[in-house]
């Protein structure tokens, strides 16, 4: 399946207009455009050809302006690989971001498991598990190694879910097709809408001239952490959104990635487990039109914003909501980076 055929199924998934994908333009090169088991070249054009269709798309109701869409797959690849400079110098790669024992390790069972360890409590929990409970930040690759050996990778990863940290182990794709996750999701879409609620119908009509960015006026809250749930609000943000990024003081951060993922974005921090800044939350709430999402499953409805109290406090906004392995399965709730 090429890359125009695969965004045409999401787009069409959806309910989206087949007329509009006349001025989608795809090239087709040979996959994979980088080192990946995956075709990495075809994700990123298909990603980054349906956030401008939907642009141009609700430009065009707006306005009655036409645009053609064309993306590069080189081109997209390199956005995706996130190539940026700070004051006139190329930024660190996101691989040189990595926590020093992040990675991949082989297990008992010839295989292998990826352990997450970027955030400091991510580290101390899969440390913690691994009996390495020294000072975290003296352990090393090689003492990580010999621990993980110890284990079977299904077995570390079912242990490290229990206990709320990020660790897979390695599957090859038949492995995956036969996993109850996988099947529980097979024939499932990427992306999907559906109506949570009752609003009246707003106008999108434009008046201004000459017209302005495809989503001028749209108001976003961005209640997102790494990695892509920042690079949605971004997108937002670079068809004109005004996006706030919501944040915490109680929460760890990596400047580096967050200087790339929050261009275009305003910044204010909450610490929701504070009463009068859930109060500031639902304020805010009341004057935005989509509220985006990509917290650890329920971590926002134990905080009183669900989709369903959203919509209570604020008929019309869309509750955009990422999650790591869907909906349905048995790792529908499992956290994941």
């Amino acid at each position: 399946m090429s890359a125009f055929e695969a965004a045409r199924d999401l787009w069409l998934g959806n309910k989206l207009p087949k007329d509009e994908l006349r001025f989608l333009q795809l090239n087709s090169p040979s996959d994979p455009a980088v080192t990946s088991s995956f075709r990495l070249g075809a994700a990123a054009q298909i990603v980054i050809g349906l956030s401008a269709l939907s642009a141009a798309y609700l430009h065009r109701l707006r306005t009655g302006i036409e645009q053609n869409v064309s993306v590069d797959a080189r081109h997209a690849v390199l956005e995706f690989l996130g190539y940026y400079q700070v004051q006139g110098q190329l930024a660190p790669s996101k691989d040189s971001l990595w926590d020093s024992i992040a990675g991949l390790y082989k297990t008992q069972d010839d295989s292998y498991v990826r352990i997450h360890t970027n955030f400091p409590h991510h580290r101390s929990g899969i440390l913690e598990i691994l009996g390495l409970t020294g000072s975290s930040t003296d352990v090393t690759r090689e003492e990580v190694a010999e621990a993980l050996f110890r284990w079977d990778s299904k077995s570390f990863e079912e242990a490290a879910a229990e206990r709320g940290m990020c660790a897979t182990a390695l599957r090859s794709f038949d492995e995956w097709d036969r996993h109850a996750q996988a099947q529980a999701l097979r024939g499932v879409p990427p992306v999907s809408i559906k109506k949570v609620g009752e609003a009246p119908k707003r106008s999108t009509a434009r008046t201004d001239k000459p017209p302005g960015q495809p989503l001028d006026g749209v108001k976003i809250l961005d209640l997102t952490r790494v990695l892509a749930g920042p690079v949605c609000g971004r997108t937002l943000a670079m068809y004109g959104a005004d996006v706030l990024w919501i944040t915490s003081p109680r929460l760890p951060s990596l400047p580096l990635i967050d200087l790339d993922t929050s261009r275009g974005k305003r910044t204010a921090q909450l610490d929701l487990t504070e009463p009068a800044d859930r109060v500031s939350l639902r304020t805010l709430v009341d004057g935005a039109d989509v509220f985006l999402q990509a917290y650890r499953p329920g971590g926002l409805e134990e905080k009183g914003f669900g989709v369903e109290e959203l919509v209570k406090m604020h008929p019309g906004i869309v509750c955009a909501n990422l999650r790591a392995w869907g909906w349905d399965g048995p790792w529908s709730n499992r956290r994941a980076v």
